[in-house]
């Protein structure tokens, strides 16, 4: 535990430190965010509040992963050194679309094909190298049978090997392009994404620092409910830092938001998110936890459906967020709101965890 403890306090001191720096530096260089000209009026105020915060939190949340291996006379695990490369990769991506947009002046950047074959190349070689290096368990990171708390027993390999690689590639990348986007689409109001990252990242800290106490390979364990998941330790290390950069940058990302995390930070957190899903054997339970990503999510793809079937909106704007700030709702209320219920979301599938635990004893 002290790995992680150690994690996330150099993280949150990182991250909160680090910030006003990286403000600075964009105000002195005149780099700022871009505003759409047909979202709320309100939104205009924000023309040249500085992005790509997500390089802060990013930085921090490594590097603090790196030290709470330090913390336990460690070296990081396979595991935790995918997910951060995935976490670096698709942060990576989002960064070259911030700076397209600080170079070309508009709110438009990376062209969306190109950032979703950045997207799919990274995830593919995460999804690969999950499949990789067995320890001396045989346990990979990645594990080809189908996971809502834990390993169901339907494997993707029911025709052979090769095919369960190749549709284990497909799955993994269909949820890091669906949770990066997802994350990306929240981040449309100051605070917001980050406050639902932390709830979502938190709770992933305790299943990951469960999933290490009942681990499979332990001393003392219910081998009816133990959990077969590869390096959890460092997952909850890197989940830790994670929670701690995030709150660091929250004290600058808060309304009014002195700097905005942009794609930079958006697409890391959404693809870390799918990583630890992956991870942690619970692709599915993930869904309540990130709740909240999925339904602001979900009102994007409602309201383009229904106008391409009927040529009406069912929302005054997508995502959902928007839709309240037309209808007059404070942007701090509408913040708060959704916080509350992306921590109820994430209550929720924590709670879930433990109840199948609990249901096997």
């Amino acid at each position: 535990m002290i790995g992680v403890i150690v994690a996330f306090a150099v993280s949150l001191v990182l991250s909160m430190g680090l910030t006003p720096l990286f403000i600075r530096f964009q105000v002195k260089n005149h780099i700022g965010q871009f505003v759409r000209q047909d979202g709320p009026t309100q939104h205009l105020t924000k023309r040249g509040t500085p992005i790509m915060g997500g390089v802060v939190f990013m930085f921090a949340a490594v590097l603090a992963w790196l030290v709470g291996y330090l913390a336990i006379g460690s070296t990081p695990d396979w595991s935790s050194t995918l997910l951060v490369f995935l976490f670096v990769g698709l942060g990576g991506i989002g960064l070259l679309d911030d700076l397209l947009k600080v170079r070309h002046e508009q709110s438009l950047g990376l062209h969306a094909g190109a950032k979703m074959v950045g997207q799919l190349l990274v995830g593919a070689l995460f999804a690969g190298g999950a499949l990789l290096l067995p320890d001396r368990h045989g346990v990979t990171p990645g594990s080809m049978e189908i996971s809502v708390f834990r390993p169901t027993g339907v494997t993707l390999a029911f025709a052979g090997v090769a095919v369960g690689v190749v549709l284990f590639i497909l799955w993994a990348n269909f949820l890091v392009a669906a949770w990066s986007n997802a994350v990306n689409l929240t981040d449309g109001l100051d605070g917001l994404a980050t406050g639902c990252s932390i709830f979502v990242f938190g709770a992933y800290t305790m299943i990951t620092v469960f999933q290490n106490i009942q681990s499979c390979w332990g001393s003392t364990v219910n081998t009816a409910a133990c959990y077969p998941t590869r390096d959890p330790l460092g997952l909850a290390i890197f989940s830790a830092a994670v929670v701690g950069a995030l709150a660091g940058f929250l004290w600058w990302n808060a309304s009014p938001a002195q700097i905005f995390m942009g794609d930079t930070g958006s697409l890391a957190l959404g693809g870390a998110f799918a990583g630890l899903s992956i991870l942690t054997n619970t692709e599915f339970i993930a869904v309540v936890i990130g709740g909240m990503f999925v339904v602001i999510t979900m009102s994007d793809v409602i309201q383009i459906g229904v106008f391409k079937l009927t040529h009406k909106r069912v929302f005054r704007m997508a995502p959902l967020h928007h839709h309240f700030e037309l209808k007059g709702w404070k942007e701090i209320t509408i913040v708060v709101r959704f916080w509350l219920i992306a921590a109820l979301f994430a209550i929720t599938g924590v709670g879930l965890f433990y109840a199948e635990w609990a249901s096997h004893l």
